[in-house]
């Protein structure tokens, strides 16, 4: 035993670092497969459950899946159900899960080789969307530290508005470092039976959550090309500026539409004063980004709304961000696109760049392929729950999206696996998928003659 155990080690580390060579994308998945393998065991045990007793698996897992994949979904209530063990495993499994796939990937494959090679230097490339290779390695550990500085400055301003909120100050603290990591992570978790509903008027508490949802959802090459450049914005590159001023942009249209969708209802927006009403359209406004924190009972708003929110969470945040979605740099290229066609341009552009071809063909093929997912996700819900369509698939967005906003519909067993399996999908990526499955790339070297069918 004392010689196989350490053969063991090394022909485990031999696979892996073979597989980060070879296949890391399939390498992503395994690991935020095994993560989620992981919390699913912990939270299954007597310990992580407040009454004492083991949570049913289907509960288990899909709270594992909802928190590694940053989605929110519960089935559960997380404050009363989760003890405190239970809500640590929680937080941890959200942190790890907000440092995205490729980044978890390439951390694992760093500690078996002690160094990351070419391949996974072009895999984090691609997931981070950093272009100098040589600061892919500084870049990992540069996201860790933005996280947790991000984090804790939303803590400190959270902190003494639950101290004032009659809690003592080591739940002050542990309900201020849940929510800002629930937040920047774009989680949607609440640690308290509570939740924000007694928050829904409070600038204090809510606007720091809005801020934390919002720059988690930008990603981090966004956050850290407009840290180097943050006095000259000229220098910012088109990924971020075109991510940015596209999330302003549907943060505003969302705001707006819900503000007027729920003015007036009394099950939601009409009790509140005109701060409450403006801080509440506002919050609902950023929410569907990704971050799925709630004040007002989302099963109460109108259809109307729940169509809107359906829109905004379906588009999602950034790229490499927490946040989940076709993300708003894939509308914003089509709808470009769209322009260009409009104008009879050859080229589509903005901010004086060209945006090549091949990125509005990824950008197609990523919203058509998360489409079909969520509609035969919609099917198979629709077929199991036997509820209205509108509720069904307001869920089943919300779980590709991985937003964790809900309209309060009931789910048998059945329909919990579907949505681990669509949130699992959802938060690595439909072209993450395609390529783990993939078995070579394909190369023509002949190419056919051209003809144009025609379209419309």
């Amino acid at each position: 035993m004392a010689r196989g155990g350490p053969g063991v080690i090394w022909r485990a580390r031999e696979y892996v670092d073979r597989a980060a060579r070879h296949s890391p994308a399939r390498l992503a998945l395994g690991v935020f497969a095994l993560v989620i393998a992981i919390v699913t065991l912990l939270l299954s045990t007597p310990w992580a459950v407040a009454a004492g007793h083991r949570a049913p698996f289907a509960d288990a897992l899909f709270t594992a899946t909802s928190a590694t994949t940053v989605t929110g979904l519960v089935v559960v209530p997380t404050g009363s159900y989760w003890s405190s063990a239970g809500l640590v495993v929680i937080l941890v499994a959200i942190q790890v899960g907000g440092l995205g796939v490729m980044t978890l990937a390439s951390l694992l494959g760093m500690a078996v080789s002690r160094r990351i090679g070419l391949t996974q230097r072009l895999l984090v490339s691609s997931e981070t969307k950093e272009t100098r290779l040589g600061e892919v390695g500084s870049l990992i550990r540069t996201v860790i530290i933005a996280s947790v500085t991000l984090e804790a400055l939303i803590a400190l301003f959270l902190f003494p508005r639950f101290l004032m909120y009659d809690e003592s100050a080591g739940k002050a603290a542990w309900h201020s470092v849940f929510y800002a990591v629930s937040s920047f992570n774009n989680a949607g978790f609440v640690p308290t039976t509570y939740g924000l509903d007694p928050f829904a008027s409070d600038w204090w508490v809510l606007l720091p959550i809005i801020v934390g949802v919002f720059i988690g959802s930008l990603g981090f090459p966004v956050i850290l090309n407009v840290a180097r450049h943050l006095r000259e914005p000229r220098r910012w590159s088109l990924h971020s500026k075109l991510t940015i001023t596209t999330s302003v942009g549907l943060v505003i249209l969302g705001a707006v539409l819900i503000a007027v969708l729920e003015w007036r209802n009394p099950a939601t927006f009409g009790d509140l004063d005109l701060s409450g009403r403006t801080l509440a359209s506002l919050f609902a406004g950023v929410m569907p980004r990704s971050g799925g924190f709630s004040t007002v009972d989302v099963g109460h708003m109108h259809e109307s709304t729940w169509l809107v929110t359906d829109a905004l969470m379906f588009v999602g945040g950034g790229s490499a961000s927490t946040a989940g979605g076709i993300k708003v740099t894939t509308l914003a290229v089509m709808l470009l696109a769209i322009l260009a066609e409009g104008r009879g341009d050859r080229d589509v552009e903005a901010y004086g760049r060209r945006i090549p071809r091949e990125a509005l063909q990824v950008a197609i093929a990523v919203t058509m392929v998360s489409a079909t997912f969520v509609l035969v996700a919609s099917l198979l819900l629709l077929t199991i729950t036997g509820q209205p369509l509108d509720s069904v698939l307001f869920i089943a967005i919300s779980a590709f999206a991985t937003c964790g906003l809900s309209t309060g519909l009931a789910l048998p067993e059945e329909a919990k696996y579907v949505l681990v399996v669509l949130m699992f999908i959802g938060r690595t990526g439909t072209m993450t998928l395609a390529a783990a499955l993939a078995l070579r790339n394909r190369r023509r070297v002949i190419r056919l003659p051209e003809e144009r069918p025609i379209i419309g």
